[in-house]
């Protein structure tokens, strides 16, 4: 005799509910993926327990992908649809677009952040370390980047300020040349000066030995002309 239809209800034993959704949720799960890779579909599976835990399954890279893909089918069935019949169906379809949207990229912000981690897969966990690898990569490529032109720009600073200082050093030794040059000559005219004035000319000489000569003529002038008394005069004469 065949086994009766049994009618699907909840089960009251808190145990044995427990114990029927982790069974069934494997299998929901070994099943999405069966089909996943038989007919090659994609799936989203999205399972909430009754305590609010999240299992989900996707065969794309990440479930936000086919969350959009399903939001953007279902956005034009419901424009098609409400187009007519509710001008305003399309803004409230945009906001519900845009809203949720605006959810996951806030959910991903967070797991970003690593923030909410306790709910992802093992897959989307993957998925957001390599996320993070790539984020850290480009990181490290910029900072090496402004480094170098940073590191360029010091260079070609230091190239200007020691060209600017062997100007000044140039500069600074012309100045100090001419300087020299001035004082040497100085100190050869102070010379000659002195010189000048230490040393008597032949014409000084010759006045001075004329003054002598004059001397001595006047005084021969003063005994010729008497001056002296005549009793001197016949001493000389004798």
């Amino acid at each position: 005799m065949g086994r009766g239809r049994v009618q699907l209800k909840r089960i009251e034993n808190k145990i044995k509910r427990q114990v029927t959704f982790s069974k069934r949720r494997s299998g929901l799960l070994k099943k999405a993926h069966e089909i996943s890779v038989l007919c090659d579909a994609d799936v989203a599976l999205i399972v909430f327990s009754n305590k609010g835990k999240l299992y989900e399954y996707s065969t794309d890279s990440c479930m936000e992908k086919i969350l959009e893909r399903y939001e953007s089918y279902s956005y034009e069935e419901k424009a098609v649809f409400f187009n007519e019949a509710d001008p305003q169906a399309d803004w409230c379809l945009e906001y519900s677009k845009l809203k949720a949207r605006v959810e996951s990229l806030q959910r991903s912000q967070r797991n970003l952040m690593g923030e909410e981690l306790e709910t992802l897969s093992n897959k989307e966990l993957q998925h957001l370390e390599q996320q993070l690898e790539i984020s850290l990569k480009h990181i490290r490529s910029k900072k090496t980047e402004v480094m170098l032109e940073s590191i360029a720009k010091l260079q070609n600073k230091e190239k200007i300020l020691k060209e600017q200082k062997k100007k000044m050093e140039e500069i600074i030794a012309k100045e100090k040349a001419k300087t020299f040059a001035q004082n040497e000559s100085r100190d050869q005219q102070n010379q000659h000066v002195l010189l000048s004035d230490s040393v008597p000319t032949s014409t000084s000489k010759n006045f001075s030995l004329r003054s002598t000569e004059e001397e001595n003529s006047q005084a021969e002038l003063r005994v010729g002309k008497c001056l002296l008394p005549p009793w001197m005069l016949n001493h000389l004469k004798g």
